[in-house]
C-alpha cells in the first residue's frame, strides 16, 4: 500500500512538472510586460522618442497578441499542444532577439510585434496544455499556473530594470528586451522533453500513445483508462473510432462559433457570459495601465531618482504577485 501511494505522488508530480514547464511560456510573457515598462525611460532618452510613440510601443503588444491568439488554436490542432509551446518560445525568442538589437524606433517596434505574436500563442496554449494534461483533482490548480507565471514574469522584469539600470545607455534598456531570449531558447528546446496532450493525441486517431501518457500522469491504471474513455466520449468517437479520429482531425473545430454565440445551450451561455465577464471587469480596473506604467506614476507621484522608481516598481510586482498567490489558494 505504501509503495502504491508514493507511486501515485511520483506520477502526479510529473503531472504538476509538465504542467509547470509548459506554463513558463507565460513567465515570459510577463516578462516581456513587466521589463518594457522601466525599458520605456531609457528607450525614449536614447531613441528621443515622443509619447505617442511610447503609448504605440506599450499597447500593440495587446493588439499582436489577439493576433497570436487567434491562430494559435488552429496551429495547436494541427502540430499539437507540445510542438506550439515550442512554437512561442520561438516566436518570443525572436521578438527578444529583434529589441535586443534594435539601432531604431522602427525594429524595436518590429520585435514588440513579434513578442506579441509569441504572447498571444502563450496565452492561448498554456492553459489548455495544463488542463489536458492533468487529471481532474489537480486541474483547477494547475489551469491557473499560467496567471501567477504571468505575475512572476511581472516582478522578474521589474527586477531586471532595477539591476540593469546600472549599465551605460546604450546597453542597458537592450539588454532589459533581450535577456528574455535566454530562457525562451531553453524552453523551445526543453518542452520536446514533454508528452503530448492525450486528447490531441486520441482526435489525431493514435489512442495507444494517448493511454501511454495517460499511464505516465494518472495515479493508476484505471484512471488512466477511465480518462481515455471520457475523452473518446468528449471527442464524440466510440472505442474502436480511431479512424473517424482521425478523419475527425482535420474538421478544425467546425460550428464552435455557431454554438458559442449564435445558437448556445442554456449551460454554454452561462459560461460565455462569465468568462467574458470576468475578463472585461478584469481589464476595466486598469490594471495593465498600472503594470505598464507604474515607473511613470510613481515619477508623477513625486520619487525623483529613477533607481527609487525602478525600486517602487518591485513591490508593486511583489504585491500583484503574493495577492494572486493568496487568492488562488483560497479558491
Amino acid at each position: 500500500m505504501g509503495e502504491e501511494k508514493q507511486n501515485d505522488e511520483r506520477k502526479n508530480k510529473y503531472a504538476v512538472g509538465c504542467s509547470i514547464i509548459g506554463s513558463i511560456i507565460s513567465v515570459l510573457m510577463g516578462y516581456d510586460t513587466g521589463v518594457m515598462s522601466g525599458a520605456m525611460l531609457f528607450i525614449k532618452e536614447d531613441l528621443k522618442t515622443n509619447d505617442t510613440q511610447v503609448q504605440v510601443l506599450a499597447g500593440i503588444l495587446n493588439v499582436c497578441a489577439l493576433v497570436g491568439s487567434l491562430t494559435a488554436g488552429r496551429v495547436s490542432d494541427c502540430v499539437g499542444r507540445r510542438l506550439t509551446i515550442s512554437l512561442a518560445a520561438c516566436i518570443f525568442l525572436a521578438g527578444s532577439v529583434l529589441m535586443g538589437l534594435a539601432p531604431n524606433f522602427a525594429t524595436l517596434l518590429a520585435g514588440r510585434c513579434v513578442a506579441g505574436v509569441g504572447v498571444g500563442y502563450a496565452l492561448m496554449i498554456a492553459p489548455v496544455y495544463a488542463a489536458e494534461i492533468a487529471s481532474a483533482d489537480i486541474r483547477g490548480s494547475l489551469t491557473s499556473l499560467p496567471e501567477i507565471c504571468i505575475s512572476f514574469g511581472i516582478l522578474i522584469g521589474y527586477v531586471a530594470n532595477y539591476l540593469l539600470a546600472k549599465l551605460p545607455l546604450v546597453y542597458g534598456w537592450r539588454a532589459m528586451l533581450g535577456l528574455g531570449a535566454l530562457p525562451s531558447a531553453a524552453l523551445a528546446l526543453g518542452v520536446l522533453a514533454m508528452p503530448e496532450s492525450p486528447r490531441w493525441l486520441v482526435v489525431q486517431g493514435r489512442a495507444e500513445e494517448a493511454l501511454s501518457v495517460l499511464r505516465r500522469v494518472c495515479d493508476r491504471p484505471s484512471e488512466a483508462d477511465a480518462r481515455l474513455a471520457e475523452i473518446k466520449a468528449a471527442a464524440g468517437l466510440a472505442d474502436d473510432d480511431g479512424g473517424a479520429a482521425a478523419a475527425n482531425a482535420g474538421s478544425g473545430g467546425k460550428g464552435v462559433w455557431r454554438e458559442l454565440f449564435l445558437h448556445p445551450t442554456p449551460p454554454v451561455r452561462r459560461i460565455v457570459i462569465a468568462a467574458l465577464g470576468i475578463h472585461f471587469f478584469q481589464h476595466l480596473t486598469g490594471i495593465e495601465a498600472v503594470v505598464l506604467y507604474s515607473p511613470r506614476i510613481f515619477k508623477a507621484a513625486g520619487i525623483a531618482s529613477r533607481n527609487s522608481v525602478l525600486a517602487a516598481t518591485i513591490g508593486v510586482g511583489v504585491t500583484k504577485t503574493a495577492w494572486l498567490e493568496i487568492e488562488m489558494e483560497g479558491t
